[in-house]
């Protein structure tokens, strides 16, 4: 509780569809983190790309977190309205010579395991639209950092490659989004999947580019199907519960896919009574690195 006064946490879900069970341990993870340190978890709606995004999966993904009692402070904040902020982030970049115009396609570079940087020095086809790309050699490098479950953390930006800030279709890309949000939301901790974790570098070397602060970050491990892939949308994760006792159920198995080890009795308490006990026992020691979860059973 030492950081009460300073934490800021928040659940940042694309609105591809329904959160599913692998979201719900994300944004309970987020949300016990914020609620035990006496902290602020707010929700972002990450709908930067439209074509993702069916109209009314934010408004169902909002009534979800509300069916499970995970209540947020403040505003939710969408970033489809959030056009200026990320120009003036990417403008700086170009000004400070991080950032390039690049016109090369996916398939002309799909031999390579990283985009090998070809439009560094110019733009390779002057009259094809262009990406805009991040200098992950001339910005800070190597990252490291503290992981709270992973531990100590080291990348060389350089070798994961020039990632895309802006593309071709004048979409913001998420790692750009992401930094600027994250900052101006003034968010402390970020509490997201496993997955995300080789992203933090390019997040780390914008930070320090643009002068913002760098929020401490703790990785989950992540639920998975039977054949070990993430449980996703793409593998069609079926959405969260409805009923009472399908919420019940399925915030209690979240809860021990958290590694909380909740006593039995409490999958038959609503989800307050639930979130209450793990409020007060939450502990990241618990968790267990690199042992990712089966999907849980139905119900």
């Amino acid at each position: 509780m030492t950081h009460s006064a300073r934490y800021r946490g928040r659940f940042a879900p694309t609105p591809s569809g329904p959160l599913h069970f692998g979201s719900l341990v994300a944004a309970l993870g987020s949300f016990l983190d914020a609620r035990a340190a006496g902290g602020v978890w707010l929700v972002r709606i990450e709908d930067i790309d439209p074509p993702r995004c069916p109209v009314g999966a934010d408004s169902t993904i909002l009534r979800q977190l509300e069916a499970f009692s995970l209540h947020w402070d403040e505003e939710v904040i969408w970033q489809r309205g959030r056009h200026e902020i990320y120009q003036q982030a990417l403008d700086r970049l170009i000004t400070l010579g991080l950032a390039y115009p690049c016109s090369c396609s996916r398939k002309q570079w799909q031999d390579f395991a990283i985009y090998p940087g070809w439009c560094r020095n110019g733009q390779c086809e002057a009259n094809k639209p262009v990406a805009w790309r991040l200098r992950s050699d001339l910005a800070q490098r190597p990252i490291a950092w503290h992981d709270r479950l992973f531990g100590y953390q080291q990348f060389d930006p350089a070798t994961l490659g020039d990632v895309v800030l802006k593309r071709k279709d004048q979409l913001w890309a998420y790692q750009l989004a992401v930094v600027m949000d994250d900052a101006e939301q003034d968010i402390s901790d970020v509490v997201r999947g496993f997955d995300l974790l080789d992203n933090t570098p390019w997040q780390i070397q914008l930070q320090a580019a643009l002068n913002l602060p760098t929020p401490r970050y703790l990785h989950l491990p992540l639920v998975v199907t039977d054949e070990g892939q993430k449980l996703s949308k793409q593998n069609l994760a079926p959405p969260l519960a409805e009923s009472d006792d399908g919420i019940r159920h399925q915030l209690f198995q979240a809860l021990q896919a958290l590694d909380q080890m909740p006593p039995f009795e409490l999958a038959q308490e609503a989800p307050e009574t639930q979130l209450r006990w793990a409020i007060a026992h939450w502990s990241v020691d618990q968790l267990t690195p690199f042992h990712h979860r089966a999907q849980p059973s139905e119900h």
